[in-house]
């Protein structure tokens, strides 16, 4: 149980100074994803390996090279918007709203949230609604300017997302969008920890999606041969750390995370899964999609995270890797890994979600984070499924294909976006 003392030394900052700052704890999560449509259904797939990858079936793949993604199978927006709303909504805004209400709800809130002015919003997001912009564009040069839907600007928007959760939660105070790609996740709980550290909020719902099972996206990932073709095999498609591996799956879903500053959450009695202990973002300014060939980025991200968190690399219990699948991320995050936690590098177990979440890009590092809240409140690490043969240039310890018993109290999330965009986050729980 987290209380005013137990915690790691958590006010260090990059400098090895210190300085007082709020705690951060999380104390509701909600998720909707290809592995489930509520937290613990997708947890549950998770541990044992049903894969929410499978053919597509929201448009026709026939003229790409894939046939595969992550869908959400199931999910009915109208359970948690308006119809009228979610018919002018895009695919994101309709999932962030979902997982933001269960959120909410498993923070024990209600709707709208009390003292407005102190409630912040932060959401993360590669693309917003995407798919509206494409769809809209083809009705305005097929079907002429009185067809496209005056709902298509604020249905493709990045902000509109946050903007719906502000709407639902009547927040007032704060409000961000996060547009870095595959971090935009991990990127929004950060700038959301931050916000209550530095006294601007007492609350922030922090939250990541993404819903671009489209045409247009999974094309243009195909065409930079980011993605795998194995369509005969979904389940097994997505391989991270696997020297088969041959790409990575895009999948679509949203996770959402309630934070508050610590003594906020003790005098409403909330229930807290963990804290936010620290967090960090670098650059690699190297190259538009590939990484630093000696980690630069990676490293410098953990390693900032690392000291903004307080802790030892030898107190690191778990590391959840952005492990994509593809050649050159998961060498070089393992390459990072090493650099940064030294010896302990090889006793600390990693594993990556991806091989049956896929990647839901700016969705993914928030939904990642709650599987880091919940590998440490059920002490077991998550496997990374998919796992037969060793990479000589992967060679820590990955969990392979089957859960591990394991007391945590620290662990690790990273994501990593094209451009050259890095984001770690450290989570503690006693």
């Amino acid at each position: 149980m987290i209380n005013e003392t137990s915690h790691f030394d958590s006010t260090a900052d990059h400098s090895g100074t210190h300085n007082h700052r709020q705690r951060v704890v999380v104390t509701g999560i909600g998720a909707v994803t290809s592995l489930g449509l509520t937290v613990e259904e997708s947890w549950q797939s998770l541990l044992t390996g049903r894969s929410g990858i499978g053919p597509i079936t929201r448009f026709d793949s026939s003229i790409l090279p894939v046939h595969i993604a992550g869908e959400v199978k199931g999910f009915q927006p109208e359970t948690f918007m308006d119809r009228k709303e979610a018919r002018r909504s895009s695919r994101a805004a309709q999932l962030v709203v979902a997982a933001v209400r269960m959120a909410i709800a498993d923070a024990g809130l209600p709707e709208p949230l009390p003292c407005s002015d102190r409630v912040g919003t932060v959401v993360g997001t590669g693309a917003g609604g995407l798919e509206v912009a494409d769809r809209e564009l083809m009705t305005l040069r097929t079907r002429g300017f009185d067809r496209v839907s005056p709902f298509a600007l604020t249905g493709f928007l990045a902000n509109m997302p946050a903007y719906h959760v502000s709407l639902i939660t009547g927040a007032h105070g704060p409000i961000n969008t996060v547009v870095a790609a595959c971090a935009s996740g991990t990127q929004a709980i950060s700038d959301a920890a931050e916000l209550i550290r530095t006294g601007r909020a007492d609350l922030v719902v922090a939250a990541g999606v993404e819903g671009l099972i489209d045409l247009t996206s999974i094309g243009s990932f195909a065409r930079i041969n980011a993605l795998s073709t194995d369509n005969d095999d979904p389940a097994h498609a997505c391989r991270p750390f696997d020297r088969t591996r041959n790409g990575t799956v895009l999948s679509e879903g949203s996770g959402a995370l309630i934070l508050e500053r610590l003594d906020h959450a003790l005098a409403r009695n909330a229930t807290i899964y963990g804290e936010v202990l620290g967090y960090a973002s670098s650059s690699d300014a190297y190259h538009i999609t590939a990484p630093d060939p000696q980690a630069g980025g990676m490293v410098r991200s953990m390693r900032w995270a690392l000291q903004d968190a307080g802790v030892q690399p030898e107190q690191v219990d778990y590391i959840n890797a952005h492990g994509t699948g593809t050649p050159l991320n998961d060498s070089l995050e393992t390459l990072a890994i090493k650099k940064v936690f030294g010896e302990a590098a090889y006793r600390i177990p990693v594993s990556s979600s991806k091989a049956v979440l896929g990647h839901a890009l700016g969705g993914t590092g928030a939904i990642e984070a709650i599987f880091c809240l919940l590998s440490m409140r059920d002490s077991v690490v998550p496997p990374t499924w998919n796992y037969t043969e060793a990479d000589p240039e992967c060679d820590l310890d990955y969990v392979p294909n089957q859960p591990r018993p394991a007391l945590l109290n620290v662990v690790v999330s990273n994501s990593f976006a094209m451009g050259g965009f890095f984001c770690c986050l450290f989570l503690f729980f006693a």
